[in-house]
């Protein structure tokens, strides 16, 4: 699974996902993955609310 190889391999504990995506947050979450902040613009100013979440290093992946 990608996820797996991006958390063990790359660190990659930190995921930015559309508060839209209901699905995309549920996957991060079903991970692990926890809000941390939330944005009210996307990364190109467009009014699309953007969590910030983050995975705890410690806990393996399941």
């Amino acid at each position: 699974m990608f996820i797996h190889y991006a958390v063990t391999q790359l660190n990659a504990f930190l995921v930015d996902v559309n508060e839209q995506n209901s699905q995309g947050v549920g996957f991060y979450k079903h991970l692990g993955f926890k809000v941390i902040s939330r944005s009210p613009l996307d990364g190109n100013g467009n009014p699309f609310p953007i969590l910030h979440m983050s995975r705890d290093k410690s806990v393996p992946l399941s």
